[in-house]
């Protein structure tokens, strides 16, 4: 029996004893999850999985044959019950005559589309899951488990030019091969009577498109996937061109602190040329496998065929921005270069909507490519958030794996525009992307929150990935950062970002460590956030340090220079270092300095502080003269917030409550003296209510955001109502 030593190019993760305990349904989620989890089986969202066993009727108690798939925009990877739609499999085989009578022109008609809406006629159970639009592809096929995939080495077979030959070759007549067909109710007829037809036929492969495996057990379904797919990854590696793959190399390597340097000064100044319609937010990629391809001979040629796959331009548009650039010319001839070709692609790509739309199409969509290439520099890709953005890159990166597999045996070809178009304007498309949940315009936006390990900061953090905007968490304590970055990956459901590799964040949320009294450090970390999302919308600035006075109520001399370091200097030098980058995107963005009330209202005790906080007050004035019009800059005032804050130790809440004779027992645990403390403070307030990170992280959100998008240079107090702080 296989194992995982029976595998080089895919992973066997089938475990008897863990399946062995589990429901039909949970072994079909459990198969889809496993073959989810390798990217050279399929990609994030891509391919199908189904299974056929009885189920009990709710109403009636006769067993049927129920038909469960996952369900539309489901990820195999992730995928859970509630992703997988369930559909009286009888039921559906009677849809076939209600097609050929409506169909008798065949596809890509009206009739093709609308059989989708009878789907819901046959669900089982009352499943809301709306069913794949492969439905028919898996159900029509007469065994009980179906895999339908994209893996790299497939697909490269699927889009050469000799790829039926190539098919027969690889795998005799276990493997029929299929010509392209839009995925639908056709196709579905297509595989059903190839079945028929090809009677020795375990599988199919589907030009320019994927795989379809069976066998009437699951586990036997799950290993005669992996076999193909490796009998065919095998085929290609034996005659892989190594260094020649491409034709061999054009351009040269740039080092990696060159590229990073190059990337660092040229991805705002794209950014902004990207989003005059729409904000985007890039993914890089320089891995060197995809490095080969950019640099080689054949890049231009290739990459100007676009991709293969449906999963793929759905994503990727019909084909990426190629810039023919040594570094060696400078980055200012890039900056023309790009120029051109942006305007050249917008030409092309409206030509191409013109060209081939039909009557009902939808409205032309975002002309400008969501994938670039340049040579030493790497892959950008872009979409709306940085999840759609990391799976475009992931997707081009399939691409480029295809298209050194069918060059390595034949030559690849892509689809034809006309065939491309009718996938990328689909109406069912169209359809799928208006479920999906409104968008919200701070998904868009990458927010820098600096003193995000813990108080207003990590409220703030969160509260921007409560928007689903991507936050770049920043403190001087790296674990502190991190620890923040996990949370607001968990509840955006992304993996956190590693930072400093050349290649972007994994997630929505990237942890970065920064000393912003150090100019090099703040340099460092704003270069990090724009290799990991390509530009910058939103900077705060929460870091703070509170000076305690020694027994003789005096402030050392190297602790008032490091409050006004911190206090001040700090946020003048985190502005300073952003300017050539809002610049260079020249997209409207906004700033905030964490200031105090004590600014305005003097306090005993707390000289250092006060003053510095009072030069941060004029510091958010002067930033918003010196930054207009394209950069507002206001600050936030809170009085004292104790919860979660770094500036209240222990040995400052004792003191501070000794201060005003209030008890502060050494048994009694921190959190009970904070609290003690909090509602004293509250106490002196016209509302009577402790104050909150919550409470400042909303004022501080507010004064970010669009919502306050004509104020700027003024500072809100958020202090529960001091009138010694009122303005005067």
């Amino acid at each position: 029996m296989p194992d995982k030593n029976s595998y080089k190019h895919v992973d066997y993760s089938w475990d008897d004893a863990l399946a062995a305990k589990m429901s039909p349904l949970e072994r079909l989620i459990y198969r889809s999850n496993i073959l989810g989890a390798d990217q050279r089986i399929t990609n994030t969202a891509g391919g199908n999985t189904s299974g056929i066993w009885k189920e009990r009727h709710p109403l009636s108690g006769d067993e049927r044959e129920v038909f469960w798939v996952k369900g539309s925009g489901g990820d195999l990877r992730t995928a859970k019950a509630a992703n997988f739609a369930s559909l009286f499999q009888d039921e559906l085989l009677a849809l076939q005559p209600r097609y050929l009578k409506l169909d008798p022109r065949g596809p890509k008609t009206p009739a093709e589309d609308s059989m989708v809406a009878q789907y819901p006629h046959t669900t089982f159970n009352l499943n809301p899951r709306a069913p794949s639009i492969d439905t028919p592809l898996l159900s029509f096929v007469p065994h009980a488990h179906v895999d339908h995939l994209h893996p790299n080495a497939i697909i490269a077979l699927a889009a050469s030019k000799d790829g039926e030959a190539l098919c027969k070759e690889v795998f005799g007549e276990e493997v029929a091969w299929i010509p392209w067909q839009r995925p639908g109710f056709e196709l579905g007829l297509r595989l059903q009577e190839a079945c028929k037809r090809y009677p020795k036929a375990r599988g199919f492969i589907l030009a320019q498109h994927g795989n379809v495996s069976w066998a009437d057990d699951d586990k036997a379904c799950y290993i005669w996937t992996l076999d193909m797919i490796e009998k065919a990854a095998k085929f290609l590696a034996a005659r892989d061109k190594g260094e020649q793959a491409f034709g061999g190399r054009k351009y040269a390597d740039l080092d990696a602190d060159k590229r990073e340097a190059g990337l660092a000064e040229l991805l705002p100044w794209l950014r902004g040329r990207l989003s005059r319609n729409k904000r985007v937010v890039a993914t890089v990629d320089s891995h060197p496998a995809l490095m080969q391809f950019i640099q080689s001979q054949d890049a231009p040629r290739l990459s100007e065929l676009g991709t293969s796959c449906p999963d793929h331009f759905l994503r990727t548009k019909i084909k990426p921005l190629y810039v023919a650039w040594d570094h060696s010319e400078g980055m200012d001839a890039l900056k023309s270069k790009l120029e051109k070709g942006l305007e050249a692609y917008r030409k092309d790509y409206a030509a191409y909507y013109q060209a081939c739309k039909r009557p009902d199409s939808p409205a032309m969509r975002d002309p400008n490519p969501t994938v670039i290439l340049i040579p030493g520099l790497g892959m950008i890709a872009w979409g709306k958030n940085k999840s759609e953005s990391r799976v475009t890159a992931e997707f081009y990166g399939c691409a480029v794996q295809v298209m050194r597999g069918a060059e390595a045996v034949s030559q690849y070809q892509a689809l034809p525009a006309q065939e491309a178009f009718d996938v990328e304007y689909w109406l069912l498309e169209e359809a799928k992307l208006k479920r999906m949940p409104p968008e919200h315009p701070p998904a868009r936006e990458i927010a820098v929150v600096i003193g995000a390990g813990s108080g207003i900061g990590r409220a703030l953090a969160l509260r921007f990935a409560k928007e689903g905007a991507q936050v770049a968490c920043v403190d001087i304590r790296q674990e502190a950062a991190a620890t923040t970055a996990a949370e607001l990956a968990a509840m955006q459901g992304e993996g956190l970002g590693v930072a400093g590799t050349g290649i972007s964040a994994c997630g929505g949320s990237v942890a970065l460590a920064c000393d912003i009294t150090d100019r090099l450090s703040v340099r460092a970390m704003l270069r990090q956030v724009l290799l990991a999302y390509g530009g910058v919308d939103q900077i705060a600035i929460t870091a703070g340090i509170f000076p305690s006075p020694d027994a003789n109520g005096v402030v050392a001399d190297p602790m008032w220079d490091k409050s006004f370091a911190v206090n001040v200097k700090g946020a003048y030098l985190v502005a300073d270092e952003a300017r050539a980058l809002f610049l260079a995107q020249d997209l409207r963005a906004s700033m905030l300095l964490t200031t105090s009330v004590n600014a305005v209202a003097s306090k005993k005790g707390s000289l250092a502080y006060d003053t510095s906080k009072a030069a941060a007050n004029h510091l958010v004035r002067e930033l918003a003269v010196e930054l207009a019009p394209l950069v507002r800059v206001n600050g936030l005032a809170p009085a004292t917030v104790i919860q979660d804050s770094t500036m209240f130790p222990r040995d400052r809440v004792i003191a501070s409550l000794k201060k005003y004779d209030l008890a502060a027992e050494e048994s009694s645990s921190t959190e009970e003296l904070r609290n003690r403390l909090a509602d004293f403070y509250a106490k002196r307030t016209l509302t009577r209510s402790a104050i909150t990170p919550q409470d400042q992280a909303e004022a501080a959100y507010f004064l970010l955001s669009s919502a306050s998008s004509k104020t700027t240079g003024q500072i809100l107090n958020v202090d529960g109502g001091l009138p010694e702080a009122f303005l005067r």
